[in-house]
């Protein structure tokens, strides 16, 4: 008999597949996606930068999350359609884009599908990554994010 958590495997699988990348981790919004891989950048990359650079116009969660993971934000004038890094960290913001093949190597590819996404499931995200290292740390502290 099948578990849930067998049902979310098979569901990364197929997501990991689907963009590119070697793994997928899902989490319950691309919030907390990107909240785990900021936390990740900084507790285990050692990536403490001042201030993280993201643009003007996002959502209002991507600052909160800056800032909630240990960081300072700085807003640039960037334009942006459907994803975009965070400053020079590997982190992707892909909450506005989902396709084939879109993993973009050594990242944290960070998506989201909420009711209004491409891909819905009422409400979640997955980080996308290639990192043994960093998938078995996210598989470990998603159950708090």
């Amino acid at each position: 008999m099948n578990t849930v958590w067998d049902n979310v495997d098979k569901f990364e699988s197929l997501i990991a597949n689907y963009t590119g990348s070697k793994y997928a981790i899902a989490v319950d919004s691309c919030t907390n996606a990107l909240f785990l891989s900021l936390k990740y950048c900084k507790e285990k990359l050692k990536l403490n930068h001042n201030f993280i650079e993201i643009p003007k116009q996002t959502y209002v969660s991507v600052p909160m999350q800056v800032i909630n993971a240990g960081y300072k934000v700085k807003f640039v004038d960037k334009s942006w359609a459907g994803s975009y890094k965070l400053g020079s960290l590997p982190i992707i913001d892909s909450a506005q884009k989902f396709g084939s093949q879109i993993y973009e190597k050594d990242t944290f590819y960070c998506l989201s599908f909420n009711f209004k996404k491409i891909l819905s499931t009422g409400k979640g995200g997955m980080i996308l990554t290639d990192d043994i290292n960093a998938f078995e740390w996210f598989k470990r502290i998603r159950y708090d994010g």
